[in-house]
């Protein structure tokens, strides 16, 4: 059975929350995933297919919670041998150049690792977006023949 690997990088708890409306959306497709907002390498490698969605913080960065396991995944290179992912940025455009930067950072590591994109990195932008759950419950639900 096909295990999906959700890794959330929230700072105050909205990228939590969508994943965890993610994780819902999937269970409702009959698909098994699982929440990792402290994950391991293990944990990365164990997933059979990877979503990330992880909030920009500071100047383009990625998020407290996550910084330390993409450090890892940086130093380690596990090659995901194109494993399928898909990563959703949340950010603030108003933010400018640095707007989304974890998401952008992110979707290029994975691509760096050999990884297989599912689709472009979905970036939601709060000054348009007052719900980014139902954003990106709407993308990963057009992405769930990809996942299944």
């Amino acid at each position: 059975m096909s295990n999906i690997g959700i890794f959330v990088g929230s700072v105050y708890g909205n990228a939590q929350h969508v994943a965890e409306e993610v994780k819902a959306a999937l269970t409702d497709s009959g698909l098994v995933s699982e929440v990792y907002n402290d994950p391991s390498i293990d944990d990365f490698q164990n997933a059979s297919k990877v979503i990330f969605i992880s909030s920009t913080t500071g100047m383009g960065d990625i998020p407290p919670n996550l910084e330390f396991f993409i450090q890892d995944l940086r130093d380690q290179m596990p090659l995901m041998a194109n494993k399928p992912f898909a990563v959703a940025g949340l950010g603030d455009s108003s933010y400018g150049d640095t707007y989304c930067g974890a998401g952008n950072q992110i979707f290029t590591l994975l691509t760096e690792l050999q990884g297989n994109p599912i689709a472009d990195l979905l970036e939601v932008d709060a000054c348009e977006t007052l719900e980014p759950e139902l954003e990106v419950v709407t993308w990963v639900k057009s992405l769930v023949k990809y996942l299944a």
